[in-house]
């Protein structure tokens, strides 16, 4: 899923990741709420309509940003208390009001508020974690229930993914995953990695959760967007993704090509290279413009530098998913 923060790529209009294969759109609750904010978006008609986007949309709760930005938070057990980091305004979010936000935006799928401690934090700050996200799981399906009574005549039927916590810690993540499944969720991610571990820890963790999860729910890795790791963990059974690491490589200067290989185009060698940036890329940019010309857009700093980069790395990403989704149709 490629990640439009708030609702818009940098760079990059909607209508051009459709070039490229976008089949759903992440935003996040966090970030909409902050500005312009959920009640503003409802009166525009909701999300999907406010950005003229007419594909499946995925909201995070904001939980990771309140935690991970971190200005003047405050766990309690009913929630967060912490600041803009806009303007250092006070706000409060708790399971309650993540659900009821996300409703607000006309989500297609809607995720629980929970507690992402950072993957290498201490075990018992993590089993704290694990046990305010399982009864926070609870309180944002119930929330959600209400929400879907109370809309039935609207026709709103958004999906609810629980996340499952727990470190580095597999006996942790046994419990999360396993208290989660017994709620019945519609899909389950698994969170907390992408953030200080190793690649080889990383698959560890999902090799731990991923036997344990119901086999006819989607299965959602959040914020892994390697193409190298999106084949291995698809093959250990993970079905969906995010990552903003494509458009922040390129970003800068480091443009993914389709044969696995990530140049660096503010090197010298590419200010006389008129070679296309990549012949059989899925961005059509990058099928008409050079690696000089792209070259000299970085150096000048001019802003269609990120249209041309930033779609040619989302291209590939979403085109490895792609190949891969391929491969098991033939496989079948």
């Amino acid at each position: 899923m490629p990640v439009g923060t708030g609702g818009a790529m940098r760079g990059i209009t909607l209508s051009d990741l459709e070039t490229v294969g976008a089949q759903i759109l992440l935003s996040n609750t966090y970030h909409l709420h902050l500005q312009p904010g959920e009640d503003l978006i409802e009166n525009a008609g909701g999300l999907h309509s406010f950005i003229n986007w007419d594909k499946p949309i995925l909201t995070d709760s904001g939980g990771y940003q309140v935690f991970s930005l971190r200005k003047g938070n405050k766990i309690e057990d009913h929630g967060v208390h912490f600041q803009s980091h806009i303007n250092g305004d006070k706000h409060f979010l708790g399971p309650e009001e993540a659900i009821t936000m996300q409703h607000k935006l006309g989500s297609d799928i809607i995720m629980v508020f929970d507690e992402c401690p950072p993957s290498t934090a201490p075990r018992e700050q993590v089993e704290k974690a694990v046990d305010r996200t399982l009864r926070w799981a609870k309180e944002c399906k119930e929330v959600h229930a209400k929400k879907l009574r109370s809309q039935e005549a609207k026709k709103l039927d958004p999906l609810l993914f629980a996340i499952i916590q727990g470190g580095l810690h597999p006996d942790l993540r046994k419990k999360c995953a396993e208290e989660l499944i017994a709620m019945d969720f519609d899909g389950y991610a698994i969170g907390g990695l992408a953030v200080g571990e190793s690649p080889e820890e990383m698959y560890d963790v999902v090799d731990a959760v991923c036997p344990l999860l119901p086999e006819d729910k989607p299965r959602y890795l959040m914020g892994v967007g390697v193409p190298e790791q999106l084949r291995i963990c698809v093959g250990k059974g993970i079905d969906m993704f995010d990552c903003v690491w494509p458009m922040r490589l390129a970003r800068h200067g480091k443009i993914q090509l389709s044969n696995d290989t990530v140049i660096n185009i503010e090197n010298v060698q590419y200010r006389d290279d008129f070679s296309l940036v990549d012949p059989t890329s899925p961005s059509p940019l990058s099928t008409k413009h050079t690696k000089s010309y792209l070259h000299y857009l970085f150096k000048a700093r001019e802003r269609y530098y990120d249209s041309i980069a930033c779609l040619q790395n989302l291209g590939v990403t979403l085109g490895t998913m792609q190949e891969l989704r391929e491969s098991m149709n033939n496989e079948k």
